[in-house]
C-alpha cells in the first residue's frame, strides 16, 4: 500500500479522534465540578435523589427495574465500552496496534503501567477488607490525557499521542479483562450460556459478511439483557458485540474508484453537452445516479469504521460527562476527609501517582535496552516521563471499576475522592513535565 493512502488510513481518523477526545477531557474536567458543587451545596439532597430514581423499562410482562445510576453505569457504559472496543479493534487494524514493530513499545510500557500500581495498592492493602479495589489504579481516561495533551499544543508530538492512545488503549483491554474475570456477582450459567449463543452467532454472521448493523444492534441489545442478568457485568456485552462488527469494506477501493468514477463521467460528459433526452428524464437519471454513489460509498465503509464515526461524539459528548456528573458527585465533610490518610486511599493515590509513571517508564526502558521494541526518535525521555504521568489520570475506567469492587461500601466514597486527588495530582506533574521538558513540534502535531 503507498505511504500517503496509509497515512490518511490512519492519521485522518487519528486527527478526529483525537479533537474529539481533547474536547470531550476539557468538558469532563467541567462537569467533574458541577458534580462536586451540586454535590456539596445546599441543594445536595437533590443530587442524591436525582440519580436513585428508579427507571423501569417494559415490554409486556418483561421489564427492567433500576435506579437512574444503574441505568447510566450498566447500560450507557455498555455503549461507551462497545466505543471502546471499536477504537481496540481499528488499532489491531490498521492503527498503532497492528504490527509487532510499532505495538510492542507501548504494550510493554501498558503493561508496566497496570501491573505496577496494581502491586502498590496490594502491598498497602493486603488482608483488609478494601483489597477488592486493586484493579482500581491499573486504568488510564483517554479523554482526560488526551484533554491535558492539547493545552500543551505544538510542546506534544504526533507521535508521543500515538504512543498514549496506544498504551491506554492496551490499559483498556486489561480493564476489561479485570472487570470480566474478578468483578463478578454470583453467576447465572444459563444466562452466560445465552450470551456465548448470541456472540457465537454474531461471529457467523460476521463470517457471512453480513453488514447489515440493525441486525448487530439487536442481537446486541440480546447480549447485554443476557449479561445483566448472568452476573458478569453488563459492559461486557459492549466489547463483545464491537468483535464481531465488521471491519473491511464490501468493496475494494479500486472498484469503488472506478465505478464512482465512470457514473460523474457520464454525469460530466451529459452536463457539458447538454445532452437530451428531456428535463424530467435527465433529472431522475442524476437522481439515480446520486443513489448509486451512495450506495458506494456504503459499500465500500465499513461498518466498524461508521459506527465509530458515528457514536464517538454522542460517547464523548453525552454518555462520558452524564457518567461524570451521576459518579462524581462524592459529598466532601469531616468524616470522609478524617478516614483520608487510610491504606486505599494511599494505595489509590501512589498506585495512580507514582505507580503509573515508574511502571510505564521500567517497562519501556526494559523493552528499549531489550531491543524488544525501539522508542521513537520524534520524543525524548523526558517527554516520555511527562506523558506516563499523564497517564496516572484514571477518572473514568478508575471510578467504574470502584463502583463494581465496593458498591454499597463505605469505601466507595473514599475511593472516589482518592481517584479525584490522585488524578489532579498526576495530571498536574504530567503538565508541567511536558510544558518545561518538552520542546514545539511545528510539522508532526495533530
Amino acid at each position: 500500500m503507498p505511504k500517503t493512502t496509509l497515512f490518511r488510513r490512519i492519521a485522518y481518523p487519528l486527527q478526529e479522534f483525537l479533537r474529539t477526545e481533547a474536547f470531550s477531557g476539557i468538558l469532563l474536567m467541567v462537569i467533574t465540578l458541577v458534580a462536586l458543587a451540586w454535590a456539596n451545596s445546599p441543594w445536595g439532597e437533590s443530587y442524591i435523589e436525582t440519580w436513585n430514581t428508579v427507571l423501569t423499562l417494559q415490554l409486556g410482562e418483561f421489564g427492567i427495574s433500576k435506579a437512574a445510576i444503574l441505568w447510566i453505569n450498566d447500560g450507557l457504559m455498555a455503549i461507551f465500552f462497545f466505543v471502546v472496543g471499536l477504537e481496540i479493534k481499528r488499532e489491531t487494524m490498521v492503527g498503532e496496534l497492528s504490527n509487532f514493530r510499532s505495538a510492542a513499545f507501548p504494550v510493554m510500557a501498558a503493561i508496566g503501567g497496570m501491573v505496577v500500581p496494581a502491586g502498590i495498592f496490594v502491598l498497602l492493602n493486603q488482608g483488609l477488607p478494601s483489597i477488592d479495589g486493586w484493579g482500581i489504579p491499573m486504568a488510564t481516561d483517554i479523554a482526560f490525557a488526551i484533554g491535558i495533551l492539547s493545552l500543551l499544543g505544538k510542546r506534544v508530538p504526533l507521535s508521543l499521542k500515538l504512543f498514549l492512545v496506544a498504551y491506554a488503549i492496551v490499559d483498556d483491554i486489561g480493564a476489561v479483562l479485570v472487570i470480566a474475570l474478578f468483578y463478578t456477582s454470583e453467576l447465572s450459567i444459563l444466562s452466560i450460556l445465552i450470551a456465548l449463543l448470541v456472540f457465537g452467532f454474531l461471529l457467523i454472521l460476521n463470517g457471512l459478511k453480513v453488514r447489515n448493523i440493525l441486525i448487530y444492534s439487536i442481537f446486541g441489545l440480546i447480549m447485554w439483557v443476557a449479561f445483566l442478568k448472568s452476573g458478569v457485568h453488563a459492559t461486557v456485552a459492549g466489547i463483545l458485540l464491537a468483535v464481531t462488527i465488521p471491519g473491511r469494506s464490501k468493496i475494494t477501493e479500486g472498484d469503488f474508484i472506478s465505478s464512482t468514477d465512470t457514473i460523474l463521467g457520464e454525469l460530466h460528459a451529459r452536463h457539458t453537452a447538454k445532452m437530451p433526452p428531456a428535463e424530467t428524464y435527465a433529472e431522475e437519471d442524476f437522481q439515480a445516479a446520486v443513489r448509486t454513489i451512495e450506495s458506494n460509498c456504503e459499500e465500500v465503509g465499513a461498518p466498524m469504521y461508521r459506527l465509530e464515526h458515528a457514536l464517538h461524539p454522542w460517547v464523548a459528548f453525552a454518555i462520558m460527562p452524564i457518567f461524570a456528573l451521576a459518579n462524581a458527585g462524592i459529598v466532601i465533610n469531616s468524616e470522609l476527609t478524617d478516614g483520608f490518610s487510610n491504606p486505599l486511599t494511599w494505595g489509590i493515590i501512589l498506585g495512580l501517582v507514582v505507580g503509573k509513571p515508574v511502571g510505564i517508564v521500567i517497562f519501556a526502558v526494559l523493552a528499549s535496552v531489550s531491543r524488544i521494541a525501539r522508542k521513537p526518535t520524534a520524543y525524548t525521555w523526558t517527554q516520555l516521563i511527562g506523558v506516563s504521568f499523564v497517564g496516572g489520570v484514571g477518572f473514568t475506567m478508575a471510578i467504574f471499576i470502584a463502583n463494581l469492587a465496593y458498591a454499597g461500601s463505605e469505601f466507595l466514597p473514599q475511593s472516589k475522592l482518592a481517584i479525584l486527588c490522585a488524578s489532579l495530582i498526576a495530571g498536574l506533574f504530567g503538565y508541567f513535565i511536558l510544558r518545561f521538558g518538552g520542546k514545539k513540534v511545528p510539522d508532526e502535531n495533530v
